[in-house]
């Protein structure tokens, strides 16, 4: 085997881990996955997959380079095409329909092969050329390609012979199963860029920025691609305005500011793509920028375009969260703030060893989960995104989907990804019936993805749940949901007045009432949930709207009064106490479970049980 050359340039590791593996004798076909429609910078040259393959990797190793595509079947890329392989070639190039089937086509390239050592097969869409699925559904094309390339592997006359084949595919799991597990195919994962390549990137694209604006950005753009990169940056290419012309375009916008020319040239070169409707709306002529904060107007219009694009990457399979409100805003609660303000100080100082791996915050309905959880994510400055409706009709979709949203996720962190009702999505039993494994595929490998030591400080998985009995036991073990967070309604007037205060100031509405009268009013609240308690609140201001008077303990008193909170006792029991079973700390528990016995708590569990469902 001829022992390829150096390549002048640094290679990505993911591409010197195929040089090693390749010259180690490991593989001679290799499966690279995940991010291969990016661009890969390289010294001062951008390269697609493809070109990088080409003008990088084989450019001194190999003397024939040929393509092979259901598309286009196959295409010459390097050396001169001989015999049969050169009539497929011009063939192709014609345009002539009566050209050689695949099949006749790969065996044509197969003798070239063996005649003529050191050549390298490309197939770009090799999912469309080797797709997955059981072999005995399969068409006979589809299974003959396959057994081609399966023995292409296996065939020491063409592994010796300096001959290498690169299957490319966004997903791993749309390729022929029979064919990964080959031990002579080797798969390799193309990351998303890593912040020190997203600092050579961005410098590469916008040289007129300063090594710590450099620096900022490359980390506020965790997850983009190279591509994604490009589109934001000055130095991309495209049709739209150039970056003098944006540059001019901001400039007159912010006409009369202190700070025009500044904000002009560093906005200019993060606008890349945008029309002039969506700059002049991006633009706050009024704002003056504060002092040592003139990079946060480039922060927000980062922040925003990356939003928009990630979502649509992973085509609505995300949804971003950005919270408004913290942890001061949170009426009540005190048994759970303190545990989740030391998590969100862990967070904030890179603490990796005390945070948790993933929070189960458990409890009834309308006890104030959802909101506490985003007002922690706010406390803790994490970027969090929800997990929506990954799951397709199609076969291996899903699966691809789960993929594509787990290496994006990784790639942003640190990061919160949160999945509320957890028990509907990750119950015991693996989710529907009649997916031919697919649920049980899919929760497997959330649970792999959950419990990755590397995750643990750039990762963290927030579930929320009032059914905690219904999701498996495994996936809430310490090393994926090291925290239960157990949630309650509240058991005194004076925790229910602070809800009702801090509803109402999250509204903006001014209260009157005094803190005696609201404590006497909510001294006959006792069972309701901060739903009931926020609900409650947003009547009284509607009453005393449409009665012109200000919100005064009168206009409170009429609201309870008219309000009538969900009358569901037995069940809500039965979820408090699922709580308190599940909880990691008793500290987190109110005073009425703090003490209660093990042996206690299961037996009024069964009881509660009984009675909830019951009906």
């Amino acid at each position: 085997m001829t022992t390829p050359t150096t390549t002048r340039n640094v290679l990505p590791q993911w591409a010197e881990t195929l040089r090693q593996k390749y010259l180690a004798g490991e593989a001679s076909t290799f499966v690279l996955y995940r991010n291969v429609f990016d661009n890969f910078l390289v010294g001062d040259s951008l390269h697609n997959l493809q070109s990088f393959l080409l003008e990088e990797l084989f450019k001194d190793t190999k003397k024939h380079v040929c393509e092979v595509s259901l598309e286009r079947g196959i295409r010459v890329l390097r050396g001169k095409p001989k015999g049969a392989v050169a009539i497929i070639d011009n063939a192709d190039d014609a345009g002539d329909g009566a050209g050689a089937t695949l099949l006749q086509s790969l065996h044509a390239l197969e003798a070239q092969m063996r005649s003529e050592q050191s050549t390298a097969v490309i197939v770009p869409y090799a999912d469309a050329l080797l797709p997955a699925g059981d072999p005995s559904f399969m068409a006979q094309q589809d299974r003959q390609t396959y057994l081609v390339f399966h023995r292409w592997s296996l065939d020491k006359a063409l592994t010796t012979g300096d001959n290498i084949t690169i299957l490319i595919t966004e997903s791993l799991n749309a390729i022929n199963p029979g064919l990964l597990s080959n031990p002579k195919v080797a798969a390799i994962e193309i990351p998303m860029p890593d912040l020190a390549m997203r600092q050579k990137v961005i410098a590469f694209f916008a040289p007129k920025l300063s090594a710590q604006q450099v620096t900022l950005f490359s980390e506020r753009t965790g997850g983009l691609r190279t591509v994604q990169l490009a589109s934001i940056m000055a130095s991309s290419e495209g049709h739209g305005l150039s970056e003098p012309e944006r540059r001019a375009l901001i400039v007159q916008l912010l006409q009369g500011t202190a700070d025009a020319e500044q904000r002009a040239t560093t906005l200019a070169t993060i606008t890349a793509g945008m029309t002039p409707a969506e700059i002049t709306k991006l633009i706050e002529p009024g704002k003056t920028l504060p002092v040592g904060d003139a990079n946060q107007e480039v922060l927000k219009v980062i922040h925003a375009r990356k939003r928009e694009m990630i979502e649509k990457e992973c085509a609505g399979l995300i949804e971003f969260i950005e919270p408004k409100h913290g942890l001061s805003s949170v009426g009540g609660q005190e048994h759970i703030k303190h545990e989740l303000l030391a998590i969100a100080k862990n967070l904030k100082e890179g603490e990796t060893t005390l945070t948790p791996m993933g929070l189960l915050a458990v409890g009834p309905m309308g006890s104030g989960k959802t909101f506490v959880i985003k007002a922690f994510l706010k406390e803790a400055g994490l970027s969090a995104v929800a997990l929506k409706n990954f799951r397709s009709k199609w076969v291996g979709s899903t699966e691809a989907n789960l993929e594509r949203v787990l290496a994006t996720v990784k790639a942003m962190g640190p990061i919160a990804v949160i999945i509320d009702e957890g028990d509907r999505s990750f119950g015991s039993g693996g989710g529907e019936g009649g997916d031919e494994g697919t649920s049980s595929r899919v929760i497997a490998r959330l649970k792999e993805f959950m419990s990755e030591p590397e995750n643990r400080g750039q990762v963290l998985f927030v579930m929320m749940t009032n059914r905690p009995d219904k999701l498996d036991s495994d996936i809430k073990r310490p090393g994926r949901l090291d925290r239960k967070i157990p949630f309650f309604y509240c058991d005194t007037a004076p925790e229910r007045a602070q809800v009702l205060q801090a509803v109402l100031s999250r509204y903006g509405e001014t209260c009157v009432a005094t803190t005696e009268e609201l404590l006497t009013l909510c001294e006959t609240l006792t069972g309701y949930s901060n739903a009931d308690l926020e609900a409650l609140a947003l009547l009284a201001v509607e009453l005393a709207r449409n009665q012109a008077s200000p919100l005064d303990a009168q206009v409170l008193t009429a609201a309870a009064a008219d309000f009538m909170p969900p009358q569901e006792r037995d069940m809500i029991e039965f979820m408090e106490l699922l709580a308190v079973s599940e909880t990691s700390r008793r500290s987190m528990l109110p005073k009425r479970y703090r003490d209660m016995a093990v042996a206690d708590i299961q037996s009024n569990l069964i009881a509660a049980k009984r009675r909830a469902l019951a009906r």
